[in-house]
């Protein structure tokens, strides 16, 4: 029996269609989709993938929730919000495919950092995710133009996002190992808001309903006076 093509310390004992040859399991189980560009149809996908993306969701958790720290600090709530809305695009277009890679997410939020600068001008055509990110970006700009950061501080969010991407992802050209974190995350701490993902929407009509998977800011104290809109019974 063959070594393993991946730690070549341990005895291959699958067949493992992306490395040409025999993988042991131990690395098939940690390395497939995250390490290894695995094709849809390989039958040792299914029964890993779930539980590979609820591993990812987990370690993805604490950097997630230090990443938006930064950003409330950096830029406020807007920054916040541009990221939140990059997540839900996201999660909403690549939940369901296996051939997604961090690649393409970085390529598409460069792509929507290009057309936010003063000097933007327009190149070749997009790749699919980015021309989608735009749109949804712009439509959502458009009617909610108080919420979500401009052109005078996105730039600076969007590079600290794909920086924040980048490291996750790691150095593997063919990672998904942040679109994975990501999936495994929303699935496993909000199973509500992955279902409410998964339905189809019209472009644009991607709310978010307290969505942006944070927890709740503590309600204000309210004062019942003249102005304030219970009524008394």
């Amino acid at each position: 029996m063959s070594d393993c093509l991946y730690c070549k310390s341990r005895k291959g004992k699958r067949p493992c269609p992306a490395l040409g040859g025999t993988i042991c399991s131990p690395c098939c189980g940690e390395h497939r989709l995250v390490r290894i560009s695995c094709p849809s149809d390989c039958i040792y996908l299914d029964s890993g993938s779930d539980y590979q993306q609820k591993r990812l969701g987990e370690q993805f958790m604490p950097v997630r929730r230090e990443f938006y720290r930064e950003l409330s600090e950096l830029s406020g709530e807007k920054a916040v919000a541009l990221f939140n809305l990059i997540e839900v695009i996201t999660f909403s277009y690549f939940e369901g495919r296996r051939d997604g890679q961090d690649a393409e997410l970085v390529t598409a939020i460069q792509a929507l950092r290009r057309t936010l600068s003063p000097l933007h001008v327009p190149a070749a055509p997009m790749p699919v995710f980015a021309e989608h990110l735009k749109k949804e970006y712009e439509t959502f700009k458009k009617q909610n133009p108080q919420q979500i950061a401009d052109m005078s501080d996105a730039p600076e969010i969007l590079d600290r996002a794909i920086k924040f991407i980048s490291d996750f992802s790691g150095k593997d050209f063919q990672s998904r190992r942040f679109l994975s974190g990501l999936v495994g995350y929303v699935k496993t701490y909000h199973p509500q808001i992955a279902d409410h993902l998964r339905k189809k929407h019209e472009p644009g009509h991607i709310v978010l309903p307290g969505q942006s998977f944070m927890p709740p800011p503590a309600p204000e104290p309210h004062t019942h006076g003249p102005g304030c809109e219970h009524h008394h019974h």
